[in-house]
């Protein structure tokens, strides 16, 4: 039986020094109630590359696919595959929308907003709002311009110089969504084909795309009501002010995914992504608002005078 000496509690070294001499050896280290524990040192982290990938999403990004392939694990001929793309509500509609009109600098739109449910609901209606936007406020702002005239007669159908074929509503809807799609198309395509010369690189999905360009239009449809202002002074710094927030948007969202690339790659598509966008704004406004529209009556003659000369004729 042991004597009473031998059972007393001996110090010992700390756990670190312990480990560095036996580096077999098990520690468990008890807290007092009063102290925090510590952290063990670690190799120092590279802050460059894990700010990517938090702006981008990679640390999560195989959790994201993993999900998304559980949720869309219908046929693509399925009505089911096809409803996944507008499961989403009401609050994150908003929540999207005012992150589009709301750029915050640092934080990427996508990961944000659009990564957890990428949608097609939102980006559909925004754009099918704003071209029956830009269609009735074209023409109300026409008759503005024009009223007051004698000779001018108003058109209220959506025609553009009277031509039954070039309807402005035909117009506005082959510009806008041939603009929110076929851009986005080949955006992902060129960010697929710099990720496989350049493997840092990491793409978005093409729905992800989509959203980004669909939600960012959403602020041109305030500016094309305030755009009936008959001022062109008015219009154009509407125009500006859109245009800077939705670019802002997609500079700040795809900047992150092509900056590990080449600098002059990275920079051509930001400068390529902006120039498409404002090409798009002005050529709205120049077109459906700026360009000179008059339907005038005959100037001569009654209209019992024309319909004779029409008949002898």
């Amino acid at each position: 039986m042991a004597a009473v000496d031998d059972l007393q509690f001996e110090e010992f070294g700390d756990a670190a020094n312990s480990l560095a001499a036996n580096p077999d050896d098990t520690t468990i280290s008890i807290e007092g109630p009063g102290e925090t524990p510590k952290r063990q040192p670690g190799p120092p982290r590279g802050s460059g590359r894990e700010e990517d990938d938090e702006l981008l999403g990679n640390d999560d990004s195989d959790k994201t696919e993993l999900l998304a392939g559980q949720k869309k694990s219908s046929p693509f001929w399925t009505f089911e595959y096809y409803q996944t793309f507008f499961d989403v509500d009401t609050y994150q509609i908003f929540d999207r929308i005012k992150g589009s009109l709301l750029p915050i600098p640092g934080k990427n739109f996508v990961r944000l907003y659009i990564r957890s449910n990428p949608d097609l609901y939102g980006p559909f209606w925004i754009c099918a709002t704003l071209v029956f936007a830009i269609a009735i406020s074209g023409n109300l702002s026409n008759f503005l311009i024009h009223l007051g005239e004698k000779t001018y007669h108003y058109v209220p159908q959506f025609r553009k110089g009277g031509c039954v074929l070039s309807s402005s509503v035909s117009i506005a809807a082959t510009v806008i969504y041939a603009y929110a799609w076929l851009v986005p198309l080949a955006l992902w395509g060129f960010l697929v084909w710099r990720n496989s010369k350049v493997m840092n690189i990491v793409s978005y999905s093409f729905l992800e795309i989509v959203c980004v360009y669909g939600y960012s239009l959403f602020i041109y449809i305030p500016t094309a009501i305030l755009w009936i202002i008959p001022q062109k002074a008015v219009r154009w710094i509407l125009v500006m002010v859109a245009l800077g927030i939705s670019g802002s948007v997609l500079a700040m969202t795809f900047w992150p995914a092509v900056r590990e690339d080449n600098r002059r790659i990275a920079l051509a598509t930001i400068v390529t992504i902006v120039l498409l966008h404002m090409l798009l704004s002005v050529g709205c406004l120049a077109y459906f608002f700026d360009a000179p529209e008059m339907d005038h009556f005959p100037t001569t003659g009654t209209p019992n005078q024309t319909v004779t000369a029409a008949k002898s004729s």
